[in-house]
C-alpha cells in the first residue's frame, strides 16, 4: 500500500474527527484507508465516477480488511450518495470547474453536510468566490508545496461570509493573514512567472491579443505584489488572524 501524500495528508487534518465522510472522487481509496485506520472517521464512503479507480478502491480496502467500515460505490459525484449518509464531504484532486458543477448538482445532499474540504487544482478564486455566492463561509485553508507544484485546501461551512477584495478570493484570506509560509514561496513564483511573461509579450505589444494579455497580466502582477506586501511583513495581522 503507497504512502499517503502530504497533499492527502494535509487534507485529512482538515476533516473534523469522529463525523461519517464522502470521499467523492476517491481514486485508489488511499484517503478514505487513512481516515479509518487513523481513527479520524467512523465510516467512510469512497466513490469515483469511474470503473477502473473502483477496482483499485475495493482491492485495496479489501487488503487491509476494512470493507466493514469503508464503503465503495462507483458514480456520478454526490447523485452516488443519500442525504445523511455523511456529515463531511472531501473532494481533492480535480479542476475548481468540475467541484463546482459537482457540489451544484449535489445540492439536496449537502444539505444535510456540515463541512466540505475541498483541493482544488484550477481555478481556486473563482472557487472561493462560488462558495461565498452558494452560502458557505471558508474556515480553514492550507497550502502544500509538493514535487514543485502547489495545492490550496480549503474547509467551508455553511454560513456567510464577505471577503470584499480580489486578492483575498485569489491567494485566501486566512492564507495571507496568517502569513503562510508556502502561500509566500508561492506568490513568489507566480511573481517571477508573470514577469518574465510579460517581457516576452512586450516584444509583441502592437498586435492586438497580444496587448490585451499584457494587461491582464499586468492585473496579475498587481495582486501579487498586493498578497506579497502582506505576506512579507511578518505579525502585520498578529492581532487579527480570526476570519468571520
Amino acid at each position: 500500500m503507497a504512502l499517503l501524500s502530504d497533499r492527502l495528508k494535509a487534507v485529512a487534518e482538515m476533516i473534523t474527527p469522529g463525523i461519517p465522510v464522502a470521499d467523492i472522487g476517491c481514486d485508489h481509496a488511499y484517503l478514505p484507508i487513512h481516515l479509518v485506520k487513523e481513527g479520524i472517521s467512523p465510516h467512510v464512503i469512497a466513490c469515483d465516477i469511474n470503473k477502473g479507480p473502483v477496482l483499485r478502491a475495493r482491492e485495496n480496502v479489501k487488503e487491509v480488511q476494512l470493507e466493514d467500515k469503508i464503503e465503495v460505490r462507483q458514480g456520478n459525484g454526490l447523485l452516488a450518495i443519500e442525504p445523511g449518509e455523511a456529515e463531511c464531504v472531501v473532494l481533492a484532486g480535480m479542476g475548481g470547474p468540475l467541484m463546482e458543477e459537482i457540489l451544484t448538482a449535489g445540492e439536496e445532499v449537502l444539505g444535510r453536510v456540515s463541512e466540505i474540504i475541498l483541493e482544488p487544482q484550477s481555478e481556486v478564486g473563482a472557487l472561493r468566490h462560488f462558495l461565498q455566492d452558494k452560502g458557505y463561509r471558508i474556515i480553514s485553508e492550507n497550502m502544500i508545496s509538493e514535487e514543485g507544484k502547489f495545492y490550496p485546501i480549503i474547509k467551508a461551512v455553511p454560513g456567510t461570509m464577505d471577503w470584499g477584495l480580489e486578492i483575498y478570493f485569489r491567494y485566501g484570506k486566512i492564507l495571507i493573514r496568517e502569513e503562510n509560509p508556502v502561500l509566500h514561496e508561492f506568490l513568489l513564483r507566480e511573481k517571477k512567472h508573470c514577469s518574465d511573461l510579460l517581457r516576452e509579450l512586450a516584444q509583441n505589444e502592437d498586435i492586438p491579443h497580444v496587448f490585451v494579455r499584457m494587461e491582464e497580466v499586468k492585473t496579475d502582477l498587481a495582486l501579487n505584489a498586493d498578497a506579497l506586501a502582506i505576506v512579507s511583513e511578518p505579525g502585520l495581522f498578529e492581532n487579527n488572524r480570526i476570519i468571520y
